[in-house]
């Protein structure tokens, strides 16, 4: 991803594009799948710990990322598919291969609609389906 095209997602976001926010999210945005905090750690060299964290909260909070709770103990983070500072409307289901412990996301499968009681007001959803990725299991045989 462009630094043009950094700055433009960002200010469509209402996020304002400082040079540690563009590393971050060309991090988020050329990984395949979603990253943990320590794995956004490995791969920015240039960036400390809490200044990544920091970017990752404000990105949240203005819908750029999703965080994603795996089951691994570590929260993950991807960029999302919406393109403003609204609500998310790229819900989709996360497959947690138990062999390699990666996450995946499975964009064209949408995550199962819920009924819940009346009273109950839905915020957030998050499927995890739990398993062996088709690499492992390739290695597998």
């Amino acid at each position: 991803m462009k630094q043009e095209e950094c700055v433009r997602l960002l200010a469509g976001h209402d996020i304002k594009p400082t040079s540690n926010r563009i590393v971050v999210l060309r991090a988020l945005a050329t990984s395949e799948r979603p990253l943990t905090l320590a794995e956004l750690e490995m791969k920015i060299l240039s960036i400390e710990k809490s200044g990544i964290f920091r970017s990752l909260t404000l990105f949240r909070e203005h819908h750029l990322v999703h965080a994603i709770e795996d089951g691994s103990g570590s929260l993950r983070y991807e960029l999302c598919h919406s393109h403003g500072d609204g609500e998310d409307d790229d819900l989709h289901v996360h497959f947690f291969c138990e062999h390699c412990q990666r996450t995946f996301c499975l964009d064209g499968v949408p995550v199962p609609q819920v009924c819940v009681p009346p009273g109950y007001a839905v915020t957030s959803a998050s499927h995890i389906v739990k398993g062996i990725c088709p690499e492992c299991g390739r290695r597998n045989k």
